[in-house]
């Protein structure tokens, strides 16, 4: 399931496109013009965006160069009238990752929104390093800025708290050792000084309790390091 943003200015066309991303099991958000979907972008994290051109206040062009300013990895198909070569080369120059003209197949989108969200979670394209859990809670970390999310809900997270939760996630269900931690944490100057050893179980404390309830725990190996379990393997 993904959480969609939809900027459509067409109520009758909003309200349906709406109703068919739910039934196809995703999470929807709705905004009537560009000043409305910057709003929303600033304040919840989306995993993508279906965007109209023609939209009041302020357009889709504007908006997707906003998007591409703040938001560089996230997806944006441009669902639009506009069919022309030159309007496609627009969109896509500006940013977009696919571009749909109406009138269209409710299951061509589908399957292009599909596609482009499947993308955008490969590594290669900067997607966000995910696991899951049968707390149906997935947790979500981007693989470039401190950030996380458990569910829908966002972690608080320092620097190295995040480093650390993201080496455990890329070696899920694998050991990873004191020194592997340490090493990384060494050429990370955001949160500055030289790290003890003795603080490493500091952060891993810190992170259990961040991942309560999650279905997630960072076991302790003795002797080896650190590895990071699911409830649902």
């Amino acid at each position: 399931m993904a959480h969609l943003l939809i900027v459509e200015d067409d109520e009758l066309l909003r309200d349906g496109l709406c109703a068919q991303l739910v039934h196809a099991g995703h999470s929807v958000s709705s905004a009537s013009d560009g000043a409305q979907a910057q709003t929303l972008l600033e304040a919840t994290r989306f995993d993508g965006v279906v965007l109209d051109l023609g939209l009041p206040v302020v357009d889709g062009i504007a908006v997707l160069q906003w998007i591409r300013q703040r938001l560089a990895a996230l997806p944006v198909l441009i669902l639009t009238a506009r069919d022309g070569v030159d309007d496609r080369v627009q969109g896509l120059n500006a940013g977009a990752d696919d571009y749909l003209t109406k009138p269209f197949e409710m299951a061509e989108l589908l399957a292009r929104l599909q596609a482009m969200l499947r993308r955008s979670r490969l590594p290669a394209f900067g997607g966000s390093l995910e696991v899951q859990s049968t707390h149906n809670r997935s947790l979500r970390l981007d693989p470039v800025l401190p950030l996380g999310w458990l569910g829908e809900e966002a972690m608080e997270l320092t620097h190295r708290e995040w480093s650390l939760l993201s080496l455990l996630v890329n070696n899920m269900g694998q050991v990873v050792g004191r020194e592997d931690v340490l090493s990384v944490w060494q050429t990370e100057p955001q949160e500055g000084g030289t790290v003890a050893s003795n603080a490493l179980e500091v952060y891993v404390h810190r992170l259990r309790r961040k991942l309560t309830d999650s279905g997630l725990n960072i076991r302790n190996v003795r002797g080896l390091g650190y590895m990071l379990e699911s409830d649902a393997e």
